[in-house]
């Protein structure tokens, strides 16, 4: 813990504020070992922990309002954006969809506990035009959760934290290295991952609305298909709705078989959309993709209705 001491005398609280404050804004920084570290150090350190629960809270708070303000001005440019840099980008909007459409404002308080969560809530929140007060309310509740949480794992834990620390600096630099080499690994097999699956995806055909249109004014038989979480902001009349969690022959119980299939999402380049429309296709029916999604339908004029 002499790192860690030393570190506290020489920067204070203000390090641990600024590194909490970068990581809910999204930087790659380490938050959960860093409350457990806390937590450590606040056993040997009277009214450390209080002070440390302040920063904390206050710091994500601060992150957390300038997400919510770029949601509710940007909408779901904002959340594009995020998901672009995400690792899992095909899930990362309709997961959080989900979320909010099954726990509400509760989403917010459990958000800092899932990965993928945390940093999407808040702009979420503004996107679907939640009141400013009830955002700071239950986001300054779920903040000093996790703080708290967090701290006091730390605290109970500190024998157990301060062994590991000293195995660690009798390793010295070869921890760093092992540690650096297995999160590297992670990173590049995820990364290989989400470009192999986007080459993959990106052979479905994708028509925008004015080509769907042109389909239906033909007499086509066209079946759109909803693969959002949940379908927040409203839905393409007539949409059906299709799980990507639950996929499987009783999915399609009583659908026209023989429609024209399109699927829509709002995610980043329509992922989660040609995902669908690739499962359909390998049970031999026809499937193309909405290009842009319930965006570009919305700002083609075209009507919705709601979910």
């Amino acid at each position: 813990m002499e790192l860690l001491i030393d570190l506290f005398a020489r920067y204070g609280l203000l390090a641990v504020a600024v590194a909490v404050l970068l990581h809910q804004l999204g930087a790659p920084l380490p938050s959960t070992p860093l409350l457990l570290l806390l937590g450590a150090e606040s056993a040997a350190r009277e009214g450390f922990a209080l002070r440390a629960f302040t920063a904390i809270t206050l710091a994500a708070m601060v992150a957390n309002v300038l997400w919510f303000w770029a949601g509710r001005r940007l909408g779901r440019r904002v959340l594009a954006a995020l998901c672009r840099i995400s690792i899992s980008p095909d899930s990362c909007v309709r997961q959080n969809e989900i979320s909010f459409a099954r726990r509400g404002v509760l989403t917010l308080l459990i958000a800092k506990f899932v990965p993928g969560l945390s940093m999407l809530a808040p702009p979420l929140a503004g996107a679907l035009g939640m009141t400013a007060g009830r955002f700071l309310t239950w986001n300054l509740l779920g903040s000093a959760l996790w703080a708290a949480a967090g701290l006091a794992a730390g605290r109970v834990f500190h024998a157990q934290i301060d062994a590991v620390l000293r195995e660690l600096s009798q390793l010295g630099g070869a921890a760093l290295a092992l540690g650096a080499v297995i999160v590297g690994g992670y990173l590049g097999w995820r990364l290989w991952r989400r470009a192999a699956v986007r080459r993959e995806l990106s052979r479905l055909e994708r028509l925008g609305p004015d080509d769907v249109l042109a389909l239906m004014q033909q007499g086509s038989n066209v079946v759109f298909v909803d693969v959002r979480g949940a379908p927040l902001g409203g839905r393409i009349p007539g949409a059906r709705h299709l799980d990507l969690g639950a996929l499987g022959d009783a999915a399609l119980a009583g659908w026209p078989l023989e429609a024209e299939f399109i699927t829509y999402c709002a995610c980043p380049n329509d992922v989660s959309a040609a995902r669908a429309a690739q499962w359909l296709k390998a049970r031999g029916h026809q499937a193309r993709v909405l290009r842009g999604g319930i965006d570009a339908w919305a700002q083609a004029g075209l009507a919705l209705e709601a979910g």
